[in-house]
């Protein structure tokens, strides 16, 4: 993987914090922007280093995110990666979703995600660089209790595909990732024991993948490895979107 600066949002925890040890691991200076001042307490406590840094800032605010990168670039150096891992999720039926609720999943999901990646390309040089959003399967296939949810992601799906034609000849890749169900704080406040198990029936791997599995998918799209590698959204979800009839045991 090649050397540069990776802003990484949603870093603090989940995906995005084994997205960031990951890097780290790789040689990567990595800026960090989270709205969870705890997590990045504990976060910034485990990866100490001149190499990772970490900064509060809500995704939703143009001017906090402005601020965060420009310090970041100061302070780090030209931006060469972005990885938007920040987001939200609720299972909340359809009928039962209020649009207060569904205005915030969209607000910080798929606006946020906006809002950072126009930041970030704006600060991008002439070299371009490489952007990973963090999609869902409940982007891609309609999963009950998702509506807002699986909006937020859908909307990002086809984010990636608009960015990827109109930045391609800038030299700046733009792909996603749909990870299915995956063990992290997010996904295990949404799933109770019943969820869970609904879950591995219709998953062919019948188990949940890691934050570290996701990472890896993260970090070879933002590798030379995948230099002609544009618009693509990688599902990583042990072949749910793949399944169709599946056996059942009793």
């Amino acid at each position: 993987m090649s050397a540069g600066h990776v802003i990484v949002t949603g870093g603090a925890s989940g995906i995005g914090l084994a997205t960031v040890r990951r890097l780290l691991a790789a040689g990567r200076v990595v800026s960090v922007l989270d709205a969870n001042a705890e997590a990045i307490a504990t976060a910034a406590g485990e990866l100490t280093g001149e190499r990772c840094r970490f900064t509060r800032a809500d995704v939703r605010d143009e001017a906090e995110v402005g601020d965060a990168l420009d310090d970041a670039v100061a302070q780090q150096g030209a931006i060469v990666g972005l990885v938007n891992s920040a987001g939200i999720g609720r299972d909340v039926p359809f009928a039962e979703t209020s649009a207060t609720l569904f205005r915030e999943i969209i607000e910080i999901n798929l606006v946020g995600t906006f809002i950072v990646s126009q930041a970030v390309v704006a600060r991008m040089g002439e070299d371009g660089g490489a952007i990973v959003h963090i999609a869902s399967v409940s982007g891609l296939r309609g999963n009950v209790g998702r509506v807002g949810y699986g909006a937020s992601k859908g909307g990002i799906v086809n984010m990636t595909q608009v960015m990827a034609a109109e930045l391609g000849a800038r030299n700046i890749r733009v792909n996603g990732v749909a990870p299915g169900p995956i063990d992290t704080p997010l996904v295990k406040a949404m799933h109770d024991p019943e969820i869970r198990a609904i879950w591995q029936r219709h998953v062919p791997q019948a188990r949940y993948g890691t934050p570290e599995e996701v990472a890896e998918a993260i970090c070879f799209l933002l590798s030379d490895a995948a230099s002609y590698v544009n618009g693509h959204v990688l599902a990583v979800d042990g072949g749910f979107l793949a399944a169709g009839i599946m056996r059942q045991e009793n």
